[in-house]
C-alpha cells in the first residue's frame, strides 16, 4: 500500500501497520466521516423513537421528510413568514417573532451525508430514501422559501456548453 493512501481513501488504519509486524494504528476519522456517523446515528434514533419504531428496512422518503421537519425545531436561521413586516428583507432592522428553521444548505449537506451513509451501511442505491424525488422537491421548496423570505434570489447555475469556456475572462468582449 502506498504511504498516505489510507488517509486519502478514508480507511481507518494507518498505512504500513500490520504487515511489518507492527499492529495497525487507528487514525482519527475525518470531520466529514465523524459528522456522517453522527447524522446516521441520529436518524437511526429518530426511527427507533417513532411509535411504533420503524426498522431501517422499512424506512421511506416520508420518514426522511418527517426527520427534516423534526430538525427544524433546532434551527438557527430566522425565516420570515409572509405576513411579517420584514418578509423579503435580507437584513431586518429589528427582531420579530418569526420561527427559526434549519438553513437550506445545512439540510442539503445532511441529506448528502445520509445518502452516502445509507449505502455504506448496506442499503441499495435503488431504494435509498435520501435520494428520492420527494426529498429533492422538499429541498428545492425550502431553498426557494428561504430565499424569498430573506429577499435573496437563488440563481440557477448555468451549465457550461461543450466547447465553450465557462468563465468570462477569456472573452474577447471588454467590459464597458
Amino acid at each position: 500500500m502506498e504511504r498516505g493512501k489510507g488517509l486519502a481513501d478514508g480507511s481507518s488504519i494507518s498505512p504500513g501497520g500490520g504487515a511489518g509486524g507492527d499492529p495497525p494504528i487507528p487514525t482519527t476519522p475525518s470531520r466529514y466521516e465523524s459528522q456522517k456517523r453522527r447524522d446516521w446515528n441520529t436518524f437511526g434514533q429518530f426511527l427507533k423513537n417513532q411509535r411504533p419504531p420503524v426498522p431501517l428496512s422499512h424506512c421511506n422518503s416520508n420518514h426522511v421528510l418527517e426527520f427534516l421537519r423534526y430538525l427544524d425545531q433546532f434551527g438557527k436561521t430566522k425565516v420570515h413568514l409572509q405576513g411579517c413586516i420584514f418578509y423579503g428583507q435580507p437584513e431586518p432592522p429589528a427582531p420579530c417573532a418569526c420561527p427559526l428553521r434549519q438553513a437550506w444548505g445545512s439540510l442539503d449537506a445532511l441529506i448528502g451525508r445520509l445518502r452516502a451513509a445509507y449505502e455504506e451501511n448496506g442499503g441499495s442505491q435503488a431504494t435509498n430514501p435520501f435520494a428520492s424525488g420527494a426529498i429533492r422537491v422538499y429541498l428545492r421548496e425550502v431553498k426557494e422559501c428561504q430565499a424569498k423570505a430573506r429577499g435573496i434570489p437563488y440563481k440557477k447555475k448555468k451549465k457550461a456548453s461543450p466547447g465553450k469556456p465557462d468563465d468570462d475572462s477569456t472573452s474577447s468582449m471588454p467590459f464597458s
